[in-house]
């Protein structure tokens, strides 16, 4: 018996010796099979697949208009304004929606509505391009005008319907899944920042493939394609992620009770007679019942909209979001201004392009930078580091203004204000730059970095300017792009902390409209950044942008470093009283 149990002992040491492989073989392939299956990755999937649509479809879209109209970028700039303006007017009503409807209807109605609008529009557009001729001669050529109009429409509702689908899933389903772990929400935030960085350019470069070597009609059908297939595997990783996270089916509604409550008593306490008191509410829902249906839903939207500005305006971390929004008044980014400068200054297209390569490749390293300092020092210390990283990168633009080889020169608003000198207006026809600077990139995330791809279409004609000239020196324009380059790593990681704190500090039943709220500010940032260029679009004045630009920004770090203070300050008081703050990762 002795033998026979030593015999066992020693068989199953030898047994548990030559399993020991496999058993880790099978152990690996588990933990891989249920990271794969699990809500983080699926999320991750579900973010690639929506992004890389998202950037196919805004260049593709951006060419589709160009050829449209004849190479002019008139419909662009229509298209630019109308999805600025939309934004603007509805980011309040759409967040307001995405906090009163449950999660799994708000993203599965966006993805819904996004890529049927695409595929709608994809096929409009196969049908303008083969039959241009036939469409140019119906109703004396309106019906052309119409099917533009149908085109810039559905392109525009489509961008809603992404800016509800990011708002759900970025700025709130991220935080159910991670619950309190501030740093899985950090990891999460860095990460999908970093796949658009990536997709952001490999993902134009696939379908700018398509439309060269085959046609813009199977452009088009690929895009349609891709989006049919995307919203069939979307929708299936978003509704497992549903059923896998079960906090995602509770919504608090209690605080937005408590909160049209104090609205209430506000209004109330605004009457000084008790008897009004009771009754002025009263009064007030009898007078709107009395319009017509759509008179209250117009008073339904604009109170939507006032109370969602307002919400924006009371939350803890208003002047860090105000700071991020600053940050959209700058030319100093590769969208389609500065790239087109390069372009007068004789920076060649091939060059650009690997510049706009070293800029993402910067972006993910802002990306790495953030996860490194908000696990060591928190996420007010990430921010003010940040902000002066990127403060101090773009002063080499502003040397690059003064530098050799610049072309800044003031004198050149004397010759435009000037009527009566007839040498003047020779010179400036000479010298006339004409410029469209409408065209935006409206798909980048929450910056004003917009695609690195975009450049191609965006068209900068000259009289006697050529993109062969080259300038004196070369100094100028490397200390330009360099500091734009490296203020990326500042800029990528102020972003992600002030999305972060906006995230973490953002009560749950407001959490979709303050977003909505930013996006509105966002865009409408941007829309000042198009005014400046169209002041002073000349390339003699590009200096004179860039001045302004860091103006801008250094006024967004300076609001972000008012909100640091505040915190700081509350927390000392926090840590004196004993009491635990609300957010300890912050």
């Amino acid at each position: 018996m002795v033998e026979d149990s030593e015999d066992l002992k020693g068989s199953g040491s030898q047994r548990i010796w030559t399993e020991t492989p496999i058993r880790r073989e099978n152990r690996f392939i588990d933990t891989v099979l249920s990271y794969l299956m699990g809500p983080r990755f699926l999320v991750y999937a579900s973010c690639a697949l929506s992004i890389w649509g998202d950037r196919m479809w805004h260049f593709a879209m951006s060419v589709f208009l160009i050829e449209l109209y004849g190479h002019n970028l008139l419909l662009t700039a229509v298209f630019g304004l109308v999805v600025a303006g939309s934004v603007l007017v509805f980011g309040a009503l759409i967040g307001d929606w995405i906090d009163r409807k449950p999660r799994n209807k708000v993203a599965h109605a966006s993805l819904f509505i996004q890529n049927s609008s695409v595929t709608a529009c994809c096929v409009v557009l196969m049908l303008v391009f083969s039959y241009k001729s036939e469409i140019e001669q119906m109703w004396h050529g309106w019906f052309t005008v119409f099917c533009y109009a149908v085109v810039i429409i559905l392109a525009d509702l489509a961008n809603l319907a992404s800016t509800a689908l990011t708002i759900t899933v970025q700025k709130d389903w991220i935080v159910v899944i991670t619950g309190d772990n501030r740093g899985q929400l950090a990891g999460m935030n860095a990460a999908i920042r970093r796949m658009d960085q990536v997709i952001n350019i490999f993902a134009p470069l696939s379908v700018g493939q398509v439309m060269t070597w085959a046609s813009n009609v199977i452009g088009c059908g690929f895009i349609l394609g891709w989006n049919l297939i995307s919203l069939l595997v979307e929708f299936i990783f978003l509704s497992r992620v549903y059923q896998l996270v079960p906090p995602l089916a509770v919504k608090s509604q209690q605080n937005a009770g408590e909160y049209e409550l104090k609205l209430l008593n506000i209004f109330q306490n605004m009457h000084k007679a008790p008897t009004e008191q009771k009754s002025s509410p009263e009064m007030q829902r009898k007078s709107v019942t009395k319009l017509p249906l759509c008179f209250r839903k117009m008073h339904r939207m604009l109170c939507t909209c006032r109370d969602g500005w307002k919400a924006y305006y009371r939350q803890s971390v208003f002047l860090a979001g105000l700071g991020l929004a600053f940050l959209y008044t700058t030319v100093l980014g590769f969208d389609c201004i500065t790239t087109g400068y390069a372009y007068t200054q004789g920076i060649s297209g091939s060059l650009l392009s690997i510049l706009m390569a070293l800029s993402a490749f910067s972006g993910l390293m802002g990306t790495i930078l953030f996860t490194k300092l908000r696990k060591h020092y928190g996420l007010a210390v990430t921010g003010v580091v940040s902000s002066l990283l990127h403060v101090s990168c773009l002063m080499l633009c502003v040397f690059s203004v003064f530098a050799p080889g610049s072309p800044f020169d003031l004198g050149i608003f004397s010759l435009l204000t000037s009527k009566n000198s007839s040498l003047n207006q020779e010179t400036l026809q000479k010298n006339q730059l004409h410029i469209y600077p409408f065209q935006r990139n409206i798909n980048q995330p929450i910056l004003p970095d917009r695609s690195s791809i975009h450049w191609t279409n965006n068209t900068v004609l000259l009289d006697s300017v050529h993109g062969s000239d080259h300038p004196e020196s070369y100094i100028s324009i490397i200390l330009l792009f360099s500091g734009v380059i490296l203020a990326r790593i500042g800029l990528w990681s102020f972003d992600l902390t002030v999305t972060q704190l906006l995230q973490e500090n953002i009560p749950e039943s407001e959490r979709g409209i303050v977003n909505g709220v930013q996006s509105s500010m966002n865009y409408l940032m941007d829309l000042v950044h198009f005014i400046m260029v169209i002041l002073a679009p000349q390339p003699q004045q590009f200096g004179l942008l860039v001045i302004i630009s860091l103006l801008f920004v250094i006024t967004g770090h300076v609001m972000y470093f008012i909100y640091a203070k505040k915190y700081k300050i509350k927390e000392t008081v926090i840590q004196t009283t004993g009491r635990k703050p609300q957010n300890p990762s912050v």
